[in-house]
């Protein structure tokens, strides 16, 4: 990755044409061929942008200014960039991500579930995580209080799809003497309200489940008991 701090503008030459005055900005140019211009506000919107792939030119225009050129290697499009002062020069070998690891995926949360399974009830117990069937495994299996299967299908953020893949399982589980009748609950921290109604017309019960109860975390603001 290179970083440069100029001060520069931009001509932007394509199906339409845009133009950013001389002023100090910030121009990234990713490994990946991308360059984004841009100034000290607006987070992480640049003002300007051009995506791989593309190339860079550099040459000098009449004045004595570095001029960069990107054009983009499809539609012809280009950046011009008229370098007036380069403040900062660096590139750095960045080598590769491993991606963005979210806290409270649904891997985290069946296994937090499973271990308090009494959330969804008392008297639930654990039959297994992962519950292998022929159109693939159910997050969670477990009994209640009198005895009966449960299956949990567990979502981040549960829509129709989730209660969809929920009720093929339960059809799958009921064909199985050992363990119907298997009742289905669609557990997530955010279920839709088009989800909750979907559910409930096919009988399968919601929950919505606090993350950080169920890591033992206490809220931060206090309550009535």
């Amino acid at each position: 990755m290179r970083l440069v701090i100029a001060r520069c503008s931009v001509d932007y030459v394509g199906r339409l044409t845009a133009h950013l005055p001389m002023a100090p900005r910030l121009i990234l140019m990713k490994a990946d061929g991308s360059v984004s211009i841009h100034a000290d506000d607006r987070a992480f919107k640049p003002l300007n942008w051009m995506n791989p792939p593309c190339s860079v030119r550099e040459s000098t225009n009449d004045d004595g200014r570095a001029v960069w050129t990107v054009t983009h290697g499809k539609s012809g499009e280009k950046l011009v960039l008229t370098l007036e002062e380069i403040q900062h020069d660096s590139s750095h070998e960045l080598g590769v991500d491993p991606g963005l690891q979210k806290d409270g995926v649904e891997a985290h949360l069946q296994e937090l579930l499973a271990e308090h399974i009494t959330t969804l009830g008392e008297g639930y117990t654990l039959i297994r995580r992962e519950y292998p069937t022929a159109i693939g495994p159910v997050d969670i299996l477990c009994r209640d209080a009198e005895g009966a299967t449960v299956a949990v299908e567990l979502k981040r953020r549960g829509d129709i799809d989730g209660v969809e893949q929920l009720t093929r399982y339960l059809e799958l589980l009921n064909r199985d003497p050992a363990l119907k009748p298997v009742h289905g609950i669609f557990a997530a921290q955010e279920i839709k309200p088009q989800a909750r109604v979907l559910a409930t017309d096919r009988g399968i019960d919601c929950v919505t489940l606090d993350y950080d109860e169920l890591r033992g975390i206490e809220p931060d603001t206090p309550r009535l008991f």
